[in-house]
């Protein structure tokens, strides 16, 4: 059973960063695609980011283009999001994801990390 496990959430001043981290505890986090979700207090959960089990392909919600950065460790079993420019609109709980090939869904999920951006 995989697990993932996110951290780096906190509190921080808009126009601050954060870098959340996702470490994936299986085997097969190299052929996995990972991504970031958000979900705010009366909100839809809203797709952040995603990136391919090689790293070469990477794609982002319109909301954080720009100012969010997807990346991964493959020898760390890891994935990040690094967040520059925050908003108090990016305020949410993170959560980290996994799709394994060959699965076209997000088949496990994170318990999610609190990101609280202060105006």
């Amino acid at each position: 059973q995989v697990q993932l496990v996110e951290s780096g959430g906190g509190l921080v001043q808009a126009g601050g960063s954060l870098r959340l981290s996702c470490a994936h505890s299986g085997r097969t986090f190299s052929s996995t695609t990972m991504g970031w979700f958000r979900q705010a207090p009366d909100k839809e959960r809203e797709f952040v980011a995603q990136i391919s089990w090689s790293g070469g392909s990477t794609s982002y919600g319109d909301s954080v283009k720009g100012r969010f950065t997807i990346s991964r460790d493959n020898a760390k079993n890891t994935v990040y999001l690094q967040m520059n420019s925050l908003k108090p609109e990016d305020t949410a709980v993170y959560y980290c994801a996994g799709s394994p090939y060959p699965s076209s869904t997000y088949d496990y999920w994170g318990q999610g990390t609190q990101v609280t951006v202060s105006s």
